[in-house]
């Protein structure tokens, strides 16, 4: 009998798309809050939906393990944990009712459990957890474990005071839902302990990566939060708070990895990782004095790259490629969503990044109110120019706690969220249908994949002795998406003459306000 039992409701097989890529990483930050019980004499086993058939195995692992306590803890550190996707809230509903099915407390917490606390109590969770969440449950944990004390009546709220005490808490109590005053997230990173990696079949995660790859990946933080303002950023975890671990702290982890584990390559999940240039040369610096050499990928600023010796630092540090919240290649749509970066940064980054050998890749965000076909044709410009080793192309989600859900929630119907990764609705009135984005998607795609395959082949006949059978696979591919790629514009051109009433974004010197065109 396990006293905890963790689990999350990520589950990739119900992710169609990212389900065909097969890039599957434990839940970083479900291990981190199972580390940090265990820490404090708790025992705890962990259910990893990442690679579960469905929520009925979560089921066998309750009955298996026989928890007191089970606790759903997703993985903030994922942005598809912080999409809060239908189909994932459906699975924790389902893990919740079968967690009091077995007579478990239940608890819970992140970015959706987070913005609807009163709908998971309402479907059964006892408590919720508000924010950063470690702290929080451990506390509450050892209010769970103690003898109740007896309930007092004052300043407003009926029951146990002592409950009350425990900040970032939600629970219901005498018919309503209520909330404690918010916790501070952890400022001292390094105090925390190294992520439960025994709690996770590292094999199978070794043996999916390495036959579908050919290399393991291992995923990593080196920060949590992010400063910036873009307003179309939910941050329901640790709001506009920023924390650092150290570069010794940070370099300690990777050889711990290295030597336990033996990672090919790691994935750096910060929303930014290193602010400072400083911190990025101070790890670089810690790398080699250790001998670690683990090739990586992260998410920067175009802006940060820039300052002092970043790029540099990070070529000699191991980065393998960079993905950089491009957005946009229009400089009007990147100040409409208070970017705060410039297209030119973009470039210049990029230049940068391929002269020192590591890849960039782009995120590309469509849709945002005031958008125009010129926008977009700028956003694919750019595109063309700098040719990025990758994209992502999303549209703009509006989540709630930013300026931009305020700004839309009055056009959002019953639906508000996506069902899985790859849904691309448009959710509120944008500039154009839903159809029109889904059909902009295919169009970028083979725009860009049959660049990217010329560009490489024509690479490899200045070296023919480099060919390979696979090559005339990517050339068939590059053949069939320049040949359909007309057709493909044209139904994007017919999408967009549809009727349509878009919303459009006024920029002024405060907050974005959506009006209607008439």
């Amino acid at each position: 009998m396990t006293g905890i039992l963790f689990g999350q409701s990520y589950y990739l097989r119900f992710d169609p798309k990212l389900w065909a890529a097969m890039q599957p990483y434990p839940p970083l930050g479900t291990l981190y809050a199972a580390a940090y019980l265990r820490a404090r004499g708790h025992s705890v086993a962990l259910f990893d939906a990442m690679l579960s058939a469905g929520p009925h195995e979560w089921a066998s692992a309750l009955r298996e393990h026989q928890p007191r306590y089970a606790i759903l803890f997703e993985d903030s550190f994922n942005y598809l944990s912080k999409m809060s996707l239908l189909r994932m809230r459906e699975a924790a509903f389902e893990m919740i009712a079968a967690a009091k099915t077995q007579g478990c407390t239940v608890i819970v917490c992140g970015s959706d459990m987070t913005d609807h606390a009163e709908l998971y109590l309402e479907r059964g969770a006892d408590f919720v957890l508000l924010g950063e969440g470690e702290e929080t449950l451990g506390e509450l944990i050892a209010y769970l474990q103690t003898p109740p004390p007896a309930p007092v009546h004052g300043e407003g709220i009926t029951g146990d005071s002592a409950l009350y005490r425990i900040l970032g808490l939600a629970y219901r109590q005498d018919g309503r839902v209520i909330k404690t005053p918010p916790r501070p997230v952890i400022r001292d990173l390094d105090a925390l302990p190294f992520p439960a990696w025994d709690l996770v079949d590292r094999d199978r995660y070794r043996d999916l990566w390495v036959r579908r790859h050919g290399y393991y990946s291992m995923n990593l933080v080196t920060t949590r939060g992010c400063p910036f303002h873009c307003n179309w950023c939910a941050k329901p975890i640790w709001g506009q708070k920023y924390n650092v671990r150290s570069p010794q702290n940070v370099v300690a982890e990777m050889k711990w990895l290295r030597d336990n584990f033996r990672p090919d390559h790691i994935w750096f999940m910060d929303d930014i990782m290193g602010i400072q240039d400083r911190w990025i040369e101070a790890f670089a610096g810690e790398l080699d004095a250790a001998g670690v050499c683990i090739p990586f990928k992260s998410l920067n600023r175009v802006d940060l790259l820039l300052r002092g010796k970043t790029i540099p630092a990070l070529a000699r540090a191991g980065a393998k490629i960079v993905w950089v919240g491009a957005e946009s290649g229009s400089q009007k749509i990147l100040d409409a969503m208070d970017k705060g970066t410039r297209v030119e940064q973009i470039y210049e980054a990029t230049r940068r990044l391929h002269a020192h050998g590591v890849k960039v890749a782009f995120f590309l965000q469509f849709g945002y109110p005031g958008e125009t076909r010129e926008d977009i044709e700028l956003t694919l410009k750019m595109v063309r120019d700098l040719m990025p080793d990758d994209i992502g192309i999303s549209v703009s989600y509006p989540l709630p706690g930013t300026p931009f859900y305020e700004n839309v929630k009055h056009e959002l119907g019953e639906r508000a969220n996506w069902v899985d990764s790859q849904d691309l609705a448009m959710l509120y009135k944008g500039p154009f249908r839903t159809e029109f984005y889904r059909q902009l998607h295919t169009v970028v795609h083979k725009d860009y994949r049959s660049r990217k395959i010329a560009r490489e082949l024509r690479a490899l006949l200045r070296n023919p002795a480099r060919l390979r059978p696979g090559h005339l696979r990517q050339m068939a591919v590059m053949i069939a998406h320049r040949l359909t790629l007309p057709s493909a514009v044209a139904e994007l051109n017919r999408l967009a003459a549809l009727p349509h009433e878009p919303t459009r974004l006024a920029v002024g010197p405060q907050s974005p306000v959506i009006s209607r065109l008439e």
